[in-house]
C-alpha cells in the first residue's frame, strides 16, 4: 500500500502534464505528440542508449590499440556495469528528492529537476556547488567533443575544407538545438540516433572483417603504461554518459520505472561496441595508434559515406543531449526557465553555445580529449559524487528506514550497497582519476606539443599535388 502511495506522489504531476500537452486546444496534432512528446519507458531507453554511444564508437578501436584486445574487452564490460550501477544510484536519489518535495506540495510542472538540485535538496549547498561545477564542465566538454567529431567525420567525405572550417560550420548548425524545449521532445531523435549508431557499428565490424588484416599487421598493445591508462579512461568516458540521467528521468511520466533502464541500454550498447572495436583492431592493429578515428582507415565506399553522414546527424542529436542541461542551468540563472515563450528561451540559450564553439577550435584533438575529459571530469561527475552522495544521504538510520527505494536484497541489503559504493569511489579515484588523469594529461600535452593549439587540420593526411 505504501509503495502505491509513493508511486502516485512521484508520477502524479506527469499525468497532469501529459494531459495538458495532449489538449486539443493547445493545437497539438496526434502526429506531433507521437514524434515530439515522449515520456515512456521506451523513450527513456532510447535516450540512454542513443546518448551513451555517440562519436566514442569511432575512438574505441584506438583505445583497443592502446590497451590490447583482452584489456579492451574487459574494461568495456567492467565500466559498463559500473556505469549502470551509478546511474541506478542517481535514479534512487532523484526519486528520493522528488518524493520528499512533492510531499511538501512542490509543483514541478514548469520546472526541470537537475542533478545539482537533487544534491542541494538532499545534502546542502556544498554538494550542490560540487555537482554543478563537475556536471556543467563535463557537459560543456561533452558538447565540445561532438563538434570536434563532426569536423573529423565530414572531412573523410569532403576534404575541400579543413577541419577547423568544418567546426565553424557545424557549430552554427548545432546552435539550432536551442529550439528543442526539453528531453520530452527528443522522442524521434533518440529513436533515429540509435538506428544510426547501430548501422555505423555494424558497418565498422563487417567492413573490417571483409577488408581483412593489413599486410604486416601488429597487435603490440599494451606497450606503454601511459597509453594503457589513456585507453582505459576513454572507456570510462564511454560508459559515463549518464550525466543527463536526472533530466531523462524528469521527462518520464513515471520516473520510478527508470531503475534498470540504463543497465538494459548498456547491454545493448555493448553489442555495438565490442564487435566493432574488436574487428577494427584485428584488421588494422597498431596503425590505430596514429588514427584515432576508425573511419580514417577504411576505404571510401558508399557504405562508409553513409556511416559518416549518419554519425554527423547523430552527433547533432548528442550535442543537444549534452547541451540541453546547460541550457536549463543558464535559464535558471537568468530566471527565464519557467518562461512559456520558446523563442525567448531560445534566444537566452544562445550564449551557451559560444564557449563550446571556441573550445572546439582550440582543442581539436579527436580521441585524446575523450580520455582527458573522462579522467578529470567523468570520474567525479557520474562515478565518485553519486556513490558518495548516496552513502551520505542514507547514513542516518532514519533515512534508511524511510527510504523510498530500498537496496536490492540480492546485493546484501544496505551493507552490500555500501560495499559496492566504497569500491566504486576507491577504484575510480585511484585508477580513473589518478592513473588515468596522469596518463591522459601527458598524452593530451603531447598532442598540443605536436600539433599546437588552434591546429587547422588535426591528423589530416598531406594533400596530394
Amino acid at each position: 500500500m505504501a509503495s502505491e502511495k509513493v508511486e502516485t506522489v512521484v508520477a502524479g504531476n506527469y499525468v497532469e502534464m501529459e494531459r495538458e500537452e495532449g489538449d486539443p486546444k493547445m493545437g497539438k496534432s496526434k502526429l506531433s505528440r507521437l514524434l515530439w512528446h515522449g515520456g515512456s519507458v521506451y523513450d527513456a531507453w532510447f535516450s540512454c542508449a542513443s546518448n551513451q554511444v555517440a562519436q566514442v564508437l569511432l575512438t574505441l578501436p584506438y583505445s583497443f590499440s592502446q590497451l590490447g584486445m583482452l584489456s579492451g574487452i574487459l574494461f568495456q564490460l567492467f565500466y559498463g556495469l559500473m556505469g549502470s550501477w551509478t546511474a541506478y544510484l542517481i535514479s534512487v536519489l532523484y526519486v528520493e528528492y522528488r518524493t520528499r518535495k512533492e510531499r511538501e506540495k512542490v509543483d514541478f510542472r514548469n520546472h526541470v529537476i537537475q542533478w545539482f538540485e537533487v544534491l542541494d535538496g538532499l545534502l546542502g549547498k556544498h554538494w550542490r556547488n560540487a555537482g554543478l561545477f563537475f556536471n556543467c564542465t563535463f557537459l560543456m566538454f561533452g558538447s565540445v567533443i561532438q563538434l570536434i567529431a563532426c569536423a573529423s567525420n565530414i572531412y573523410y567525405i569532403n576534404d575541400n575544407l579543413d577541419k577547423r572550417t568544418w567546426t565553424y560550420i557545424f557549430g552554427a548548425c548545432c546552435a539550432t538545438t536551442v529550439f528543442i524545449p526539453s528531453f520530452h521532445n527528443y522522442r524521434i531523435w533518440s529513436f533515429l540516433g540509435l538506428i544510426m549508431t547501430t548501422y555505423t557499428a555494424w558497418y565498422l565490424t563487417i567492413a573490417s572483417l571483409i577488408h581483412g588484416q593489413v599486410e604486416g599487421v601488429k597487435h603490440s598493445g599494451p606497450t606503454k603504461i601511459v597509453l594503457y591508462f589513456t585507453g582505459a579512461t576513454n572507456i570510462l568516458y564511454t560508459f559515463g554518459g549518464h550525466a543527463v540521467t536526472v533530466e531523462i528521468m524528469h521527462a518520464m511520466w513515471k520516473p520510478q520505472k527508470f531503475k534498470l533502464i540504463y543497465l538494459i541500454a548498456t547491454l545493448y550498447v555493448l553489442t555495438l561496441t565490442l564487435p566493432s572495436a574488436s574487428a577494427v583492431y584485428w584488421a588494422f592493429g597498431d596503425m590505430l595508434l596514429t588514427h584515432s578515428n576508425a573511419l580514417s582507415l577504411l576505404p571510401r565506399t558508399r557504405y562508409r559515406d553513409t556511416a559518416v553522414v549518419l554519425m554527423l546527424i547523430h552527433q547533432f542529436i548528442t550535442f543537444g543531449f549534452a547541451c540541453t542541461p546547460l541550457y536549463f542551468v543558464w535559464e535558471k540563472f537568468l530566471r527565464m526557465h519557467e518562461t512559456k515563450s520558446m523563442l525567448k528561451r531560445a534566444l537566452a540559450r544562445l550564449p551557451v553555445v559560444i564557449p563550446i564553439w571556441f573550445l572546439a577550435i582550440i582543442f581539436p584533438f579527436f580521441g585524446p580529449i575523450n580520455s582527458t575529459v573522462g579522467s578529470l571530469l567523468v570520474s567525479f561527475t557520474v562515478y565518485i559524487i553519486p556513490a558518495l552522495a548516496h552513502m551520505v544521504t542514507f547514513a542516518p538510520a532514519s533515512a534508511r528506514e524511510n527510504a523510498v527505494e530500498r537496496p536490492p536484497s540480492c546485493l546484501g541489503g544496505w551493507a552490500g550497497l555500501y560495499t559496492m559504493n566504497i569500491f566504486v569511489v576507491v577504484w575510480v579515484l585511484i585508477v580513473g582519476f589518478g592513473f588515468g588523469g596522469w596518463a591522459s594529461m601527458l598524452n593530451f600535452i603531447r598532442q598540443v606539443d605536436t600539433f599546437g593549439l588552434f591546429t587547422k587540420c588535426y591528423q589530416c593526411p598531406p594533400h596530394k599535388a
